[in-house]
């Protein structure tokens, strides 16, 4: 299919820019994100460059979804004449979120931690004293072929 060159570039562009692409399976209407290239170039531009290794093709729900590969960084960036400091959104590192200083309660992320309670069980002290067995408690266990409740020898 001949594509023209400023619509070839435009689809080219959102790619490296965003390192993703997505294309509804319409063929007659216009792509909803780049405005006035019909989605049928943007769709036979992706399958070209999906046949040469440049780009992975994934389809759900009558959705394309292109991702670029790192041949296909390459090959745009000598395409649309850029240079190697420019990369993708999907290439970058999410900035870290800074650190508050101090922290309530010694909490290392910042987030409220509730107390432990004595180094000595705290509350949980009640368990050990209140769900303890008596000690002539013996259990029986009926098991298959031995009468219910029957001692075990």
């Amino acid at each position: 299919m001949i594509i023209p060159k400023e619509n070839r570039r435009a689809i080219y562009s959102a790619l490296f820019k965003e390192g993703v692409l997505v294309a509804p399976k319409n063929f007659e209407i216009a792509h909803p994100e780049l405005e006035d290239v019909p989605n049928l170039q943007v769709i036979k531009a992706c399958q070209s460059l999906t046949s040469r290794g440049y780009v992975h093709t994934q389809f759900s729900w009558q959705w394309y979804f292109y991702t670029l590969t790192n041949e296909g960084l390459e090959y745009l960036r000598e395409y649309l004449h850029l240079p190697a400091e420019i990369v993708p959104a999907t290439h970058k590192r999410p900035a870290r979120p800074s650190r508050p200083l101090g922290g309530a309660g010694g909490a290392r992320d910042g987030a409220y931690r509730p107390p432990r309670g004595d180094r000595d069980g705290g509350d949980r002290e009640y368990r050990k004293k209140e769900s303890a067995a008596p000690g002539d408690y013996q259990p029986r266990f009926g098991g298959v072929g031995r009468g219910a409740g029957a001692p075990a020898s």
